[in-house]
């Protein structure tokens, strides 16, 4: 467990690469077991991805450098690349990524890789939203995904915001 601006995070990380972020009550945690050992808050690697989150919070970050690893099958790590491609600040829909996958009715299955992420806000699921523009279902929960969002908005779009 790690604290960060965002929380308290678990994340699990093989070697020097971060393998997992999870947020409290995560929808899709796996078994414990698969945690490896316990390491201490202060390892190198969650040290990084804790002050990457907080300067991504505070605005202060567009990108993540600490190192990642996923593990999931070949279709999973499609969908996951292509939400590493979506742009800081754009959003993108499950339909359209299920497009660009070559079959638009992917989507569903498109949506359960995107709640399967297993680096949350580093690999950016949050930029995911229903095609009729709303929020939908987000592992850290839909405040926090709002939050996320939020924090990625042009000035132009929230100084618009009546409140």
């Amino acid at each position: 467990m790690v604290d960060t601006e965002l929380g308290r995070l678990t994340m699990v990380a093989d070697g020097s690469a971060l393998t997992a972020v999870y947020f409290p009550h995560h929808w899709h945690l796996p078994p414990e077991t698969e945690y490896g050992e316990p390491t201490a808050a202060d390892d190198p690697v969650f040290v990084q991805a804790a002050r990457e989150l907080d300067e991504y919070v505070a605005g202060d970050r567009r990108e993540f450098d600490v190192e990642i690893a996923t593990s999931g099958d070949d279709f999973s790590e499609r969908v996951w690349a292509m939400l590493r491609e979506i742009p800081y600040g754009e959003t993108t829909t499950y339909g359209e990524l299920a497009r660009r996958l070559g079959n638009p009715r992917l989507a569903q299955r498109v949506g359960q890789c995107v709640g399967r992420n297993p680096i949350s806000v580093i690999i950016p699921c949050h930029r995911v939203i229903g095609a009729d523009g709303s929020l939908t279902g987000y592992a850290g929960g839909l405040d926090r995904k709002r939050r996320l969002l939020e924090i990625e908005e042009p000035p132009e779009v929230s100084d618009a915001r009546l409140f």
